[in-house]
């Protein structure tokens, strides 16, 4: 069984994962730049996935897998309202795109997918950070 952590170790787990998004939405341009539009959409998604983790770990929840992660994120903040459906849709969509870059065959990203994506993970990310804050 795992032990619980303290409220001070919560805070900065959060802070280190919302730290850990903020460095992969980096990463976005260059690998645009680079033609790595594949490295790009699972940096996207790894991105709001960490900016996703940070939320949840402020609020003391836990996920054992990137399923987990998304369900719980639905459950406790876009259901609630306190993340856009829209934004909700975006990181859905990043998973199902992570997911078939990682595990099926024949699966390229586009120049025009990554630029699709990524203000969409952007403002995924804004949506986290603002909740963060209170």
């Amino acid at each position: 069984m795992k032990d619980e952590l303290t409220n001070e170790a919560y805070e900065a787990l959060s802070n280190y994962r919302q730290s850990r998004a903020h460095e992969t939405l980096e990463e976005i341009p260059f690998l645009r730049e680079k033609g790595y539009f594949g490295t790009a959409t699972n940096r996207l998604y790894y991105a709001c996935y960490y900016a996703a983790l940070a939320l949840l770990a402020k609020h003391h929840i836990t996920a054992g897998t990137h399923a987990g992660v998304k369900t719980l994120l639905g459950l406790h903040f876009v259901t609630k309202g306190l993340i856009s459906k829209e934004s909700g849709r975006a990181f859905s969509n990043l998973y199902d795109s992570r997911q078939r870059g990682d595990y099926d065959e024949f699966v390229y990203s586009t120049l025009e997918e990554v630029n699709e994506l990524y203000p969409k993970a952007q403002k995924f990310i804004e949506e986290v950070d603002a909740l963060l804050e209170k």
